[in-house]
This record gives structure tokens, sequence and C-alpha cells, in this order.
């Protein structure tokens, strides 16, 4: 028997059997028992789904169930059919978004709640569309114009919110200018299967490269490797350091601390925000392909790679290489080191 804290609606091959055991004259208890069913579940079909003549008919049952579930569900405030509707599609004609028009309905009827009508709705009826025109049309009307609806929750960020970011939106000026050394953008660059890492720190107006080993992506290991880096170069040579929201990242305060600097954070998808880094890394792997374990580099090794990218002349220097404007950019400074607020 099923249990009875659950019911199931019974199957089309149930009728069947149903409407057959009926005509051979078997009781409601019988039935019941072949069905393995409680005797009301068969019962209730009987007398619910018999058919006008008084007899059972497995198709009649059926259809007059689904036309019940039909009825009981709530008309949709979208029906393709109804006026509603065609006021949604005038006003996408006019190239409204849905916000919109959901917005202006709930004004101009403020009264009647029947005629409001949510901007999610809205791309649920368009999208719901079966594909063809009238689906292209009413989606070339949209201001994306996706054949696809993306799902609000896309460009969140997943893994957690680091605790006392800083924006990337209160650096200071001279930052984004190059004209002041000492300022850094982080990444981390991944091997096979995301399962090693390696430590990029590239200074913004020379172009100079560090590498840093990490035994794993944590934050402690991010922490320790970029103390260790940072503190290896001259304090009137470290500002700042601008990183992207990878949760690596999430003893920032630590590694402020640590090495007198300021941490600033990119905002989520925004590679462009530390483009000097995004370079870097595609010219680092030449060096450390894609798909290969960087776990097997030792820091000695890291630092001859970094010192061959940094020899390298580059064009934005005149074809000079990142290691002498380095140079001549520390004998030059004469600012006191930098505290952090």
């Amino acid at each position: 028997m099923e249990d009875s804290r659950t019911f199931k609606q019974l199957r089309p091959e149930e009728r069947l059997a149903i409407a057959s055991m009926k005509l051979q004259g078997a009781s409601t208890r019988a039935m019941a028992r072949v069905l393995a069913r409680p005797a009301s579940t068969v019962s209730r079909e009987l007398r619910r789904n018999a058919s006008p003549e008084g007899g059972y008919c497995a198709q009649s049952a059926l259809a007059q169930h689904a036309h019940r579930r039909q009825a009981a569900r709530s008309a949709s405030k979208l029906d393709l059919l109804s006026v509603q509707w065609g006021v949604v599609v005038t006003m996408l004609s006019w190239k409204w978004s849905p916000q919109q028009i959901a917005s202006t309905l709930k004004r101009v009827f403020p009264d009647e709640p029947e005629r409001h009508v949510s901007h999610e709705t809205i791309y649920t009826a368009i999208y719901a569309h079966a594909r063809g025109e009238l689906r292209r049309d009413l989606i070339a009307c949209l201001r994306q114009g996706k054949s696809t609806r993306m799902p609000r929750s896309r460009g969140t960020d997943r893994r957690g919110q680091i605790p006392e970011m800083v924006s990337i939106h209160v650096r200071p000026p001279e930052v984004n200018d190059r004209v002041m050394p000492g300022h850094w953008e982080g990444d981390l660059i991944k091997g096979a299967g995301n399962k090693s890492s390696v430590g990029v720190l590239v200074e913004r107006s020379s172009r100079l490269v560090l590498l840093a080993r990490m035994p794993d992506a944590t934050a402690a290991s991010a922490l320790a490797a970029f103390t260790v880096k940072l503190n290896s170069i001259a304090a009137p040579m470290r500002h700042s350091l601008t990183y992207d929201q990878g949760r690596e990242m999430a003893r920032h305060a630590d590694l402020a601390r640590a090495t007198n600097i300021r941490v600033y954070f990119c905002d989520p998808h925004s590679p462009w925000q530390r483009g000097t880094c995004e370079n870097t890394n595609g010219l680092l792997r030449q060096y450390l392909p894609k798909g290969t374990d960087l776990s097997v580099y030792t820091q000695e090794q890291l630092d001859a790679i970094a010192d061959s990218l940094n020899g390298r002349p580059r064009a934005t220097h005149d074809w000079r290489n990142p290691l002498e404007v380095f140079a001549l950019m520390l004998a030059n400074s004469h600012q006191p080191p930098s505290s952090v607020q």
C-alpha cells in the first residue's frame, strides 16, 4: 500500500486497469488491492471521473482529470490572448524595457493590482514563446537582444565577500596616471586543474615583475608569499597593491600591516582594471604554459623567469627594459615610506 502521508496521481495505465476491472464487475476494494492503492483513491476516481453515461472510460477519465487541473491554475496575467499582453507588447515596440513597463503599469493603475506585472514576469513571457518569428521580434525589442535569458544572479561573486575591502574607485589618481612608482598589481596564475599556482606582482610604471612560489591558493599562502616578495622591494617603491576579489586575498589587512602597503580591490569580473597584470600573465605563459603543473618550479626558477621577462626591452619604455626603468625610478626616489592609514 502507498504511504498514507503522500498522494500520487493515478497513472494512465492504472486508469486502464480500473476500466478493465470495472467491466469485469470487480469491487472497489479488489481494484485497490490489485493497484496497491487505498480503496478511497479508487472510489474517488470512479466518482469524480465517471463518464456521462454512468460507466468508466480511461480516456474520458484522463481528459476530465486534465481539465480540472488546468482550471485550478490561476490565470496568467500575461496570457498571450489577454489585453494585458497586448499592452506589454505595444510598450516593448516603443523600445521600453520590462522594468519601465512594470513601473509604468503600477503608476498608471495604482488601484488595480490585477493590471500590475513584474519585469521578471515580462521577461519570462517573452522567452517562454516557442522559437519563431514572433519570439525573435520580441527579443529584438530588448536592449541586450540575447536569445537566452541570463539568470538574475549572474555576475554575483559566489565565492563570498572579502571583509573590509577598499574599492579601486577610491585609489589615488596618481596611480592611474602611472606617474608615481611603487604601485603594484597582483594576481595568481593557475596550473593544471587549478591545483597549483604562482603569485604574480607587477609594478605599474616600470612593468617590473615578481613571481612568488605558493604551495596552494589559500589566503595563508598568499599572505606569506606576497609578504616576502613585497618586503624585498625598497620601501619607497611599494605604496599600493591592486587585486581582484579572489578569496586568496581574504587576509589583505594582514598583508597591509606586514608590508606597509595599501590594498585596493577591483570590481567583480573587471580584468581591465588590472590591465598591466593581465598583459603580464599572457607574457608569462611563454614560460609557464597553461595545463602544466606549476608546483614543480622552485622559487629560484621562478626568479630566473622573472629576470628573463624583466630583461626584455619594451616599446613603452623606448626599448629599455623594466629592470633599467625600475632602477632609475628607485635612484630618483626620495620619498619617505608611506604608512597604512
